[in-house]
């Protein structure tokens, strides 16, 4: 794994429902800033924005657990596709390659098994 790489890796989790747009969004940057944004409407709150810089051991670790859990390889095709419960993406960009994950929200081992 190469440092220099344009590492990038988002998840996202969310829904619009009787409060809006609520999401809970993690993202890494090439350059380690970490940013996390958490929208909840509920009883009028607002959105958190938080940033931080991890190191490029973090960074490395990201890569080592998508490339063992082999990620890059997988394919959404057969996947509940994202419906009124909501949506989840992963999006990753690593050694050249780009892919981004679409599926409903997954609650549980036994829906993530069924699908």
């Amino acid at each position: 794994m190469t440092s220099n790489d344009q590492f990038y890796l988002r998840y996202y989790v969310g829904h619009t429902g009787k409060y809006g747009h609520e999401f809970l969004e993690f993202e890494f940057r090439p350059d380690g800033e970490m940013r996390y944004r958490n929208n909840s409407n509920y009883k009028n709150d607002t959105e958190i924005r938080k940033k931080a810089f991890v190191s490029q051991a973090v960074l490395d670790e990201l890569k080592r657990i998508i490339e063992d859990a082999e990620i890059m390889k997988e394919d959404d095709n057969n996947w509940p596709m994202p419906d009124r419960v909501g949506k989840q993406e992963l999006e990753i960009k690593m050694n050249g390659e780009h892919i981004c994950f679409n599926t409903t929200k997954l609650g549980s081992v036994l829906q993530v098994q069924q699908s």
